[in-house]
């Protein structure tokens, strides 16, 4: 994108609020041409007023100037006040659709990308903005208009001199022009630096225990020192360019200014300019002096925001995996593949699936059918293809057309919001939010769920044993990803959540892995009373916890190897056979 193209897209997004806009904007025009008015007013003040002694003059003078700064110190507050809260609706408007954004990305982004950029996208790239959208905009139309007014009245009182400073404006848009694209490269860099430093830091935070077990201290330090080390370092290089482009533009703007003073003073000596023109000529010089640093300084500020927008509008872009929407109801009226009931059936068909941007087949022709209320475990060696099949279920990752389908419809066919209500997963790692445990129950969709179905749920997870101990029960909050819980009750609580939802079909990826035995059989049993309720899909990596189930299907390399029930792949004396001998020993 062009910088106009940019920017151009920034004000957009200030289209909503166009009636506060256009009125800090006035506010901002009237500031600026108070200083070619205070320029002017030089000029009747000193040959009418000091020069003629016209007494009218002497009297209006004083109120004239008065009135001039009271409206200057209103327009200033205008402007501020305007341009801040325009500003501030920006970053907020941009920071929900962000975060909207990111609840659609598809899996694939989260694993290309770190969670500690995009967090530095949604707070740093977008604090970046704000000051592009007020500061900078704020200098851009007051200084230059007060540049363009005082840059006239020179010209009015002597066009000779004024031309001088005429000749120098190109070679001061040359240099604005060539700094402003270092500029934005390197705060590019920046937003980079900024993006792996959050990524370090969120590393180190989250994984403190290993850190310390480990003695990874001198590691993460060395991490964390050379990221900070690379953001000094561009933040410099950011204030030498700006430093010396400020530097050289100053010193054309003085070089000029200098001709025009030795000028001026020969014209002065001929009696070729009053001597309220002349001092009025050199009070609009002197404040250019102010508006000239400043704007040049800004473009620092601009291509800060120009780089820190094109971040964003980069994540913003990047395709969703769906429209999701807001409600069944809609749902209904939009998706003419809806069913009221689905019966739980998944069929396979010669499914083979490589992750994107990888070469390797993971999953090679399975076919399996799943019929309703059928419990099928999934066992394998690691890198076998079990975790890769249940992602492709609520179509975490592409598939192609017909290869899954469910009660006979191919997923492709229907809406990701339609598709994932039916299905309820448990993983290995448990998620929670830093919310109630009743909240965390009835997540989503779930909100407002009767408390009574909730209770039941977690005593089907073997959960209510241990919530009634708590002191505020259901409304206990489990802190940041349950950390205030241990790992068996954090998994107990993602388990209640999976069953409370009474999906048709049921994952467990590894769900009770954490569980220690009592608590695992009491889990089992429960899951064992839903049976040809719901259908289930269950990872293990404990084959002593599907012996139970009506069919298990044996994957290696990515194939179905082995089918059938425990005592019948026993016999068999297979892959599943010595799987399950190393586990339970002869």
């Amino acid at each position: 994108m062009t910088q106009w193209s940019l920017y151009q897209r920034l004000l957009n997004h200030v289209v909503p609020y166009w009636k506060i806009f256009a009125l800090a904007i006035i506010a901002t025009l009237i500031l600026a041409i108070t200083d070619p008015i205070l320029a002017a007013l030089i000029q009747p003040l000193l040959d009418e007023g000091f020069v003629s002694k016209n007494p009218e003059t002497i009297q209006q003078m004083p109120l004239i100037l008065l009135g001039l700064v009271i409206i200057k110190g209103l327009s200033l507050i205008g402007s501020q006040v305007g341009m801040t809260w325009v500003a501030a609706r920006l970053v907020s408007d941009l920071r929900q659709q962000m975060f909207q954004k990111l609840l659609t990305l598809p899996t694939s982004v989260f694993d290309n990308i770190s969670t500690g950029i995009l967090i530095s996208k949604v707070t740093y790239d977008v604090s970046r903005v704000m000051a592009a959208a007020t500061d900078a905009l704020i200098i851009l139309v007051r200084d230059s208009v007060t540049i363009v007014g005082l840059l006239i009245w020179m010209f009015y009182l002597n066009w000779k001199l004024s031309l001088i400073i005429f000749i120098t404006v190109p070679l001061i848009a040359i240099i604005v022009r060539q700094v402003g694209r270092r500029l934005r490269k390197i705060n590019q860099g920046l937003q980079t630096s900024m993006g792996d430093l959050t990524r370090i830091l969120e590393e180190a935070i989250n994984g403190h225990k290993l850190v310390k077990i480990f003695a990874g201290q001198e590691y993460e330090q060395t991490r964390f020192n050379r990221s900070t080390e690379n953001i000094r370092g561009l933040e410099v290089n950011i204030q030498l360019v700006s430093g010396i482009s400020i530097f050289t533009v100053q010193l054309l703007t003085a070089m000029a200014l200098a001709m025009i003073v030795y000028i001026a003073s020969l014209q002065s000596l001929a009696d070729g300019i009053t001597v309220g023109g002349f001092v009025s000529l050199f009070t609009a010089m002197g404040l250019l002096f102010a508006p000239v640093k400043r704007l040049t300084k800004v473009n620092e500020q601009l291509q800060q925001g120009l780089a820190a927008a094109e971040s964003i509008f980069k994540l913003i872009d990047e395709p969703s995996e769906s429209t999701i929407p807001r409600s069944v109801n809609q749902l209904g009226k939009s998706d003419p593949k809806m069913k009221k009931t689905w019966a739980g059936q998944l069929s396979f068909k010669q499914l083979s699936f490589t992750y994107p941007g990888h070469s390797q087949v993971v999953l090679q022709e399975i076919s399996l059918v799943i019929s309703p209320g059928e419990t099928v475990a999934i066992v394998g060696g690691s890198g076998s293809g079990k975790s890769t099949l249940v992602n492709l279920m609520p179509r975490f990752y592409p598939v192609a057309p017909s290869q899954i389908y469910l009660d006979g419809q191919d997923i492709q066919e229907l809406s990701l919001f339609e598709l994932r209500r039916q299905l309820a997963v448990v993983t290995q790692e448990t998620v929670l939010f830093n919310d109630s445990i009743a909240a965390n129950i009835g997540y989503g969709s779930m909100q407002g769920t009767d408390r009574a179905a909730i209770i039941e749920a977690a005593k089907m997870a073997d959960a209510w044993s241990f919530i009634e101990e708590l002191p505020e029960g259901l409304e206990t909050l489990v802190g940041e990803k349950g950390v205030k819980l241990s790992g068996g009750q954090r998994q107990r609580l993602a388990i209640a959540r999976a069953l409370l939802k009474r999906a048709p079909i049921l994952i467990l990826d590894e769900a009770t892995s954490a569980l220690d035995t009592q608590t695992e059989q009491k889990v089992q049993r429960a899951l064992e009373s839903l049976k040809h309720q719901q259908t289930m899909v269950i990872i293990a990596h404990r084959l002593s916890t599907i012996v139970h189930a009506d069919r298990i299907v044996v994957l290696d390399k990515g194939r179905i190897v082995e089918m059938g029930t425990h005592l019948y792949l026993l016999e068999q004396g297979g892959i599943y056979a010595r799987l399950y001998q190393v586990q339970t020993g002869p």
